[in-house]
């Protein structure tokens, strides 16, 4: 073990994705400078009973490509995901995991709500025909854990292993934790990311009981119906997904001649200690994880020249987040661009951080803000730059935050690698 030293660099060397815009690096970012939409009516269960029918599937995805198939059969959606986006990652990173190293690489990667949908078919096993019928390994593979645990059995990684889960900012939390390991010396290279597989339809029942899902605007395509500080958004729209990233001690990974896609430069973590559901008065947690980022290696609030934010597109929520923005940012936050995601996966809850993550390392590494095509008409009490198409120009440090149910925040710093 290296001992802690907080001027080291961390970098990010390689990506994995499973999103509803598609599942390799170059057909997302793709997608996103495009606008293309991955939200669509739901095909997973006949939603015609609920005002929100749409959601934002993986289709095209092939579990056994990823795991054994008898593993597949056993295990959640969600573990499967994860394993994929995480080999995908190391794929891209080109990073050999051997004997010579393996106990050196950390694997910290959670899901909001683990198998839930595991759950849920074993209780109809088990209503439907009989206590024996229900599988003897469904426990072990419905935890919040059991991707991350998966993860280092598929690869042969035996570093730290860890699973942080905060609902919707468990990918933001997990990736900033994974850079603190290198930082303090524990690992010198990590699998960092989350997954989830949310579309279940007694999970699609709670939140819209919860008036939390949105609808699209009245006579216009599915598509509209995530709208982000939009003055007509009226709520989220769940999707499923996982994202992965390599993160190496920079020094190491230029060594070895990898690709730096961008180094993380800056992590925040705060709680609102206010409600499960509701964000807290002015965005006051956000306000404090952001500050944190910021403050903890010194980048400068006038260096910021993007966020992706949180924005689910839900009234309360959104406007929340924007009044952060403005505590943190002051007179400058209408010259910030807002690259609102979500208007086109939909919210991959406990995945939506480390997707979000790879998005904005994208944009860092691209130099482009890709737009918000739902974005038409602005609300004058959040007045926030939320370009409608992708803007291209200088950037030089970017923010990723995520606001998980319970009140936890949490926010990223990723900066352009300049090659020094």
């Amino acid at each position: 073990m290296r001992k802690p030293d907080f001027t080291r660099r961390v970098a990010v060397t390689g990506l994995g994705i499973v999103s509803p815009i598609g599942s390799d690096v170059d057909t997302v970012w793709q997608h996103l400078v495009d606008g293309v939409s991955g939200l669509d009516h739901i095909t997973y269960w006949d939603p015609a009973p609920y005002d929100c029918q749409v959601a934002g599937e993986v289709h095209d995805f092939d579990p056994a490509a990823w795991m054994n198939f008898k593993e597949v059969r056993r295990t959640d959606k969600n573990v499967v995901l994860g394993v994929a986006a995480a080999k995908k990652a190391l794929a891209h990173s080109g990073l050999q995991v051997s004997d010579s190293n393996r106990d050196e690489i950390g694997v910290i990667f959670g899901s909001g709500g683990g198998g839930s949908r595991l759950l849920m078919e074993n209780r109809q096993t088990w209503e439907t025909k009989g206590a024996r019928a229900v599988s003897p390994f469904y426990i072990a593979n419905m935890l919040p854990d059991t991707a991350s645990g998966q993860i280092a059995i598929e690869t042969g990684i035996r570093g730290p292993n860890m699973c942080i889960v905060t609902a919707c900012s468990t990918g933001t939390h997990n990736i900033g934790e994974a850079a603190e390991l290198i930082r303090r010396g524990d690992v010198v290279a990590a699998v960092a990311g989350s997954t989830e597989s949310p579309l279940h339809e007694l999970i699609h029942i709670g939140f819209s009981n919860m008036r939390g899902m949105g609808t699209p605007r009245p006579g216009e395509p599915e598509q509209t119906i995530s709208r982000p500080f939009d003055i007509t958004r009226n709520g989220f729209v769940l999707g499923e997904g996982a994202g992965a990233v390599i993160l190496e001690d920079l020094e190491l990974a230029r060594a070895r001649g990898a690709t730096i896609y961008a180094e993380v430069t800056g992590f925040g973590s705060a709680a609102d200690a206010w409600d499960l559901i509701q964000p807290v008065e002015k965005g006051d947690g956000v306000r404090r994880a952001l500050l944190q980022a910021l403050e903890r290696y010194d980048v400068k609030p006038e260096w910021i020249d993007m966020i992706n934010p949180h924005g689910t597109s839900t009234p309360l929520g959104d406007l929340r987040e924007a009044e952060a923005f403005w505590a943190v940012f002051g007179g400058r936050t209408p010259e910030i661009p807002i690259s609102a995601t979500k208007s086109l996966t939909g919210h991959l809850m406990g995945a939506a951080g480390a997707v979000e993550a790879i998005f904005t390392v994208l944009s860092v590494h691209n130099q482009a803000v890709p737009g918000v095509p739902t974005f038409r008409d602005p609300d004058p009490e959040i007045n926030l730059n939320v370009p409608r198409e992708t803007v291209r120009g200088e950037i030089r440090y970017a923010i990723s935050d995520n606001v998980g149910l319970g009140g936890h925040n949490g926010a990223l710093i990723f900066k352009h690698y300049e090659g020094d």
